[in-house]
């Protein structure tokens, strides 16, 4: 098999073979050839219907038409200028008319350099040292959120990988989500700069927050003095063209943004009321830089993704499919008698093997991922790809229809019935 010698190559050159931990996969992952629409191909000529979707940048599909031409326009009249470009004013006008908390944007080039800059506008415009952070909640690979809890309610975070000293997470505060009791004893801390919390937590399966828990959070930082940083790397663009904080009614002083916001491409952006978005250098002291932000690749993909998301009829469209993929699996695993639960909204999802109600980090734990993985595996035999993960988010496309997600819930159905 192609793939099985790519990776044995690959592992010679590349750590573990791949170039990011969740891209591995027992006995090796398939290796991509091409992606179109909601399939994508690898190097053996299989072809699956894909719900991983580079992990939730595609709400248009793979090699959407309008972000491609956009790419190849600009491409041609050059990659990086290490200037500013009129794309960049462009698109920055577009991200403030989308969402409701911002005012000025600062592009970098992905959600992990985004929430390492949000969190040190956070700081520099307070002028406090400690963080909140959620309990399972996935911030980027920098060293102030790479932070497991303790077994307490409310703990102070030791580093989760290796080569993060305990000094760098000292500030770092984990709290369990869904938690009132939990965050108000936190927010007592007077050097609290900022909370960043996903509003739905993402790299935990798919963990929706209780009815009133956002705006709970809005008024319980806002009484405290603390900022309200909205992780929307996964949500921006992705629950309504507004984001979570346009769903949920809800607005967060400090906005990071990824993923759906490059069409396709690497970025990542922090946003904010003008007042705070102004203490970033080079007119204060808080210092952002790279050579690659607002890089016109990205702006002009972007762009194009923005300009074919903002009428609303994409998201009619997937959030119909949403809805009849969770009907779906909820039909199914209750038919053959398998203890799940299904989460998700707009055109999110995901499948807990459990009997227990998912509400936080520790609750996700108890689901069955190694049965998971086994799903996993079989549904990847029978054309469909699920992350290899069971706390991983499910992502549907713009370009997938009822007859993709028919067939999905088919092999799903086919690939339970096949478990031991």
């Amino acid at each position: 098999m192609r793939s099985e010698e790519l990776f044995e190559q690959s592992k010679k050159y590349l750590v573990g073979g791949v170039n990011s931990p969740v891209r591995a996969m027992k006995p090796y992952p398939f290796f991509t050839k091409r992606g179109a629409g909601c399939r994508i191909f690898d190097e053996d000529g299989r072809s699956y219907i894909d719900y991983c979707l580079a992990y939730g940048p595609l709400i248009l599909g793979h090699a959407y038409p309008r972000v491609v031409e956009a790419v190849k326009a600009q491409i041609e009249n050059g990659s990086a200028y290490g200037t500013p470009t009129e794309l960049e004013l462009n698109f920055a006008k577009k991200v403030t008319q989308a969402l409701p908390s911002a005012e000025m944007v600062r592009f970098v080039n992905t959600g992990t350099e985004a929430t390492m800059g949000a969190i040190r506008l956070a700081r520099g415009y307070t002028g406090k040292n400690k963080i909140i952070k959620i309990e399972g909640a996935f911030h980027g690979a920098h060293d102030y959120v790479l932070v497991k809890a303790g077994s307490g309610a409310t703990t102070h975070g030791m580093p989760t990988s290796a080569g993060v000293p305990e000094d760098t997470t000292k500030n770092t505060i984990i709290v369990p989500f869904n938690d009132e009791s939990a965050m108000e004893n936190a927010l007592k801390d007077e050097d609290i700069a900022a909370l960043i919390i996903e509003p739905i937590i993402g790299n935990a399966g798919c963990i929706m927050p209780k009815d009133g828990y956002l705006k709970f959070l809005r008024e319980a930082t806002a009484d405290n003095g603390t900022l309200l940083i909205f992780d929307e790397v996964i949500t921006g663009f992705r629950l309504a063209y507004g984001g979570a904080q346009e769903h949920f009614g809800v607005l967060p002083d400090i906005t990071t943004l990824g993923k759906i916001l490059g069409g396709g491409l690497p970025i990542g952006a922090i946003t904010a009321s003008r007042e705070i978005m102004e203490n970033m250098a080079p007119l204060g002291k808080v210092y952002q830089a790279g050579t690659f932000n607002g890089n016109p690749l990205s702006m002009a993909a972007g762009l194009a993704a923005l300009k074919a998301l903002e009428d609303g009829s994409v998201y009619e469209k997937v959030n119909s499919l949403g809805d009849r993929m969770r009907k779906g699996l909820a039909d199914i695993t209750k038919d053959i008698g398998v203890e799940s639960r299904i989460y998700g909204i707009a055109s999110m999802f995901q499948m807990y093997l459990t009997g227990m109600d998912v509400v936080d980090y520790q609750t996700a734990l108890k689901a069955d991922k190694d049965t998971f993985l086994k799903l996993q595996q079989e549904l990847l035999k029978n054309g469909v790809f699920f992350p290899p993960s069971q706390y991983e988010c499910n992502f549907i496309s713009y370009a997938h229809g009822e007859g993709e997600i028919d067939e999905t819930l088919s092999k799903i159905e086919e690939s339970l019935r096949s478990l031991p």
